[in-house]
């Protein structure tokens, strides 16, 4: 693991330690969280809004924790198989992983995806993210096809850090020209994939600059993603154990990491076991014998931590779907990491389900595509794919769709008239406005600032504060006649009074509009990158 982080002391960004990554083999047990078991003594909350999926920032609460489910956008699919490269014997017009951005520069959400038997990658933009465009980039003329090549798993990153080059692209190559074929990639053994690393300029014109030897083989469904609070490139890459050993076996993933894109697929050997699906995932009840199996895992940076698309396959196999004409079932769940390696995943309820209904473009194999999710200043925007049942091979029909949440919108802590309290742990900040996401129309907010025992600050108590009500993703909580930025930099808790309402986030920044500083998934419409911070 060359040219990264020291995995071996220091912390990251929130004060959690930074260890190096040691799970060890993947089993059916429920992946450890250490940073949950063990929380640094301060929480230092400047990297963005501060999320309430884990019990990470609190000591104390009387209020319950609510998780959120999105919501399909009406105008579904916004991409179907239409063109000659997008339909065929196995229509595609998907993305797998692939990636769905939003292009700062050029104001434009930019989709790549699969193309007709996943033998072209395609480039589609839109102005607001619904309605999507097939331009001619010039590359094969009269098409949107970006790259003219038989591809399997694919994921695009914008790296804004990269004048030069700032999209990447990662596939895995196989050589099948038919998906009626038997999988072969470009490695050894029938199963066995090699990385095709690219990059580009302008996300449409591709030079392909590193392979990852021959002699070192990954799985079809590997994806990368960039982790800035680990200051690395990591590749979650697919163990081929299952192929090679049979049904016995099941699909989990691999972990490397590296600080260079390209360099860190130019040895792969050092890859360790990672993660996959546990016992805590309930099966397909049709088939209950079953277990559920990892199938891919894409990966984000939001506000403060990262957020994990696990698509988990609940069956049945390829060769039961084949005689039976269905799509498998593959379901979009979450989970959540403050160090980039431990998943915590306390919602095990399908974030993006299979529909399984007559008609429904997204009936099975739901897909979650690179960068996660793009962002605006009140909604997070998923887009995913979904096979419908196909008349020809079973699984062809790939559409593209999108869902919708509310920003910050995973999980709330939430109460009723009656009201209830949450004690933070010792945080720390540099900022001076105190900001909460919150939903509350008919319900009410007020804060208190504590030192680290629990003593409320002269001027900071609850009652000193100006309550805040009514329904917004970035409201101020105000202490009338004081600033917050005397406390900056000291250890000290805040003491959150909810009354009929639920609080998603909350956060201090240093400038009264609410900039956080986090991170922005994969951007969006009003904002000139991939972080909350002022513009200019």
């Amino acid at each position: 693991m060359d040219n990264r982080v020291d995995p071996a002391g220091g912390t990251l960004p929130s004060g959690v330690a930074r260890t190096a990554p040691d799970y060890g083999p993947v089993s059916r047990d429920p992946m450890p969280v250490p940073y949950l078991e063990r929380p640094p003594n301060i929480v230092r909350i400047d990297g963005g809004r501060q999320l309430f999926v884990d019990d990470f920032l609190i000591e104390r609460s009387s209020l319950r924790r609510v998780f959120h489910q999105p919501a399909p956008h009406p105008a579904n699919p916004l991409l179907r198989p239409a063109t000659t490269w997008e339909t065929g014997d196995v229509p595609f017009a998907m993305p797998f992983s692939d990636g769905v951005w939003f292009d700062p520069r050029e104001q434009v959400y930019k989709m790549w995806y699969a193309g007709n038997e996943m033998w072209c990658t395609c480039l589609a933009v839109s102005r607001d993210g619904i309605a999507w465009e097939r331009p001619d980039w010039g590359v094969v003329p009269g098409t949107n096809i970006v790259l003219d090549a038989p591809r399997d798993s694919s994921t695009v990153w914008l790296d804004p850090d990269d004048a030069d080059a700032p999209y990447k692209m990662m596939q895995t190559v196989k050589r099948r020209l038919s998906m009626a074929e038997p999988l072969v990639g470009e490695s050894t053994g029938t199963f066995a994939f090699t990385l095709s690393g690219f990059t580009s300029a302008d996300g449409a014109h591709w030079q392909k600059a590193v392979e990852s030897p021959v002699d070192q083989a990954t799985g079809d469904r590997s994806t990368f993603w960039r982790d800035p609070f680990r200051g690395t490139w990591v590749y979650s890459l697919r163990d081929i154990t299952w192929q090679l050993e049979g049904r016995d076996a099941y699909r989990t993933r691999n972990f490397r990491e590296h600080g260079d894109f390209l360099e860190g697929m130019r040895d792969i050997s050092g890859a360790i076991p990672w993660c996959g699906a546990d016992d805590l995932d309930p099966p397909n009840p049709a088939y209950p014998d079953h277990a559920p199996q990892l199938y891919t895992l894409d990966a984000t940076p939001y506000e403060s931590l990262m957020v994990g698309l696990f698509s988990i396959h609940h069956g049945p196999e390829n060769e039961i779907c084949a005689e039976e004409g269905r799509q498998k079932r593959n379901q979009l769940m979450l989970g959540y990491s403050r160090d980039g390696f431990h998943w915590h995943r306390h919602d095990r309820r399908p974030f993006v389900r299979a529909q399984e209904r007559d008609g429904a473009w997204d009936w099975g194999n739901i897909q979650s595509v690179g960068g996660g999710f793009c962002v605006t200043e009140d909604e997070l925007l998923f887009y995913y794919s979904g096979r419908a049942l196909a008349e020809g091979l079973w699984d062809g029909n790939g559409m593209t769709g999108v869902t919708v949440l509310r920003r910050d919108g995973f999980a709330s802590l939430e109460a009723d008239r009656d009201g209830g309290i949450l004690l933070t742990r010792p945080l720390q900040f540099t900022g001076r406005h105190l900001f909460v996401n919150l939903d509350a129309p008919e319900g009410r907010l007020r804060a208190a600032v504590m030192d680290v025992d629990g003593a409320p600050l002269p001027g900071f108590g609850a009652e000193d504060c100006r309550p805040v009500g009514g329904d917004g993703c970035r409201l101020a909580l105000t202490w009338p006649g004081r600033d917050l930025g005397e406390l900056a930099g000291r250890p000290l808790r805040f003491r959150f009074e909810l009354v009929s309402g639920a609080l998603y986030a909350f956060w201090v920044s240093a400038h009264e509009t609410g900039e956080s500083g986090g991170y922005l998934a994969a951007g969006g419409a009003g904002y000139d990158g991939y972080r909350d911070v002022r513009n200019g």
